[in-house]
């Protein structure tokens, strides 16, 4: 069977990555779909994703929203559309290029066969796989994953990741709407639920480069939100255990 398969990728002022991002995308063997969901770019992003749809116009789709709601709102918007057509795996990425578009091949490939139910692209189960970033980023992001796993006994290397591979089992079974976090702490959220709910998950490595191009949206607001976040997360499935979403 022919599955059918979705990348759903949020942008804010991304004009610089934004073109060459879809079409490397589309250029991959297996029919991948791409979803852009644009957070009100002032600086035309959703314009440039709109061009491109005419050269790609049943594979490439964009939703445009009104302001910049949040990375975690993002998604839970892409999955919802994502669920609503049948998608049978879905992604999740960056649009600067430090994740590197070929790699959804080896997200897919780690779930095709439904031995697992959800891949990440980790950037540390073989080591510190990051390029260009500074030390001090490293050893935040690496111990931010060390500190999630203390917390919460998440058995994941890289808690952090954005980049990532669901069987469509996977979003059902989650409670969408409960979803708390809409910045760092949306991924480690995801994992953590998922993980909780029993599904099967898997961590593929990669190489995560900077982004050359464009700037980082990370904030000190964010990480804030991650630290105190996990702790909530581990009282939450204490006082109350996590159950499959009733379709």
């Amino acid at each position: 069977m022919n599955s059918k398969k979705l990348v759903i990728i949020p942008t804010y002022n991304e004009i610089e990555n934004i073109e060459e991002m879809i079409d490397t995308v589309m250029g991959l063997p297996g029919n991948f779909k791409l979803l852009i969901i644009d957070d009100g770019s002032p600086d035309g992003t959703a314009q440039s994703v709109k061009s491109k749809q005419e050269i790609y116009p049943e594979q490439l789709f964009l939703i445009k929203r009104k302001g910049k709601l949040g990375l975690g709102t993002a998604y839970i918007t892409g999955f919802k559309w994502a669920l609503d057509r049948e998608y049978d795996f879905i992604f999740e990425m960056d649009c600067d290029f430090s994740h590197d578009p070929r790699d959804l091949l080896k997200l897919y490939e780690a779930c095709a066969d439904r031995t697992y139910d959800m891949a990440i692209g980790s950037r540390y189960i073989t080591g510190v796989n990051v390029v260009n970033w500074p030390i001090g980023r490293v050893l935040m992001s690496y111990f931010a994953s060390v500190y999630v796993h203390f917390i919460t006994g998440l058995p994941v290397k890289d808690a952090t990741a954005g980049f990532k591979c669901y069987h469509r089992s996977v979003l059902e079974g989650i409670r969408l709407d409960a979803i708390k976090f809409i910045g760092y702490a949306f991924q480690i959220e995801m994992k953590f639920t998922a993980w909780k709910l029993g599904f099967k998950i898997i961590e593929v490595p990669i190489i995560f480069t900077d982004r050359t191009k464009g700037t980082s949206k990370m904030s000190k607001g964010i990480f804030r939100e991650a630290v105190l976040g996990v702790i909530w997360m581990k009282v939450k499935s204490i006082i109350s255990p996590y159950k499959l979403n009733q379709i």
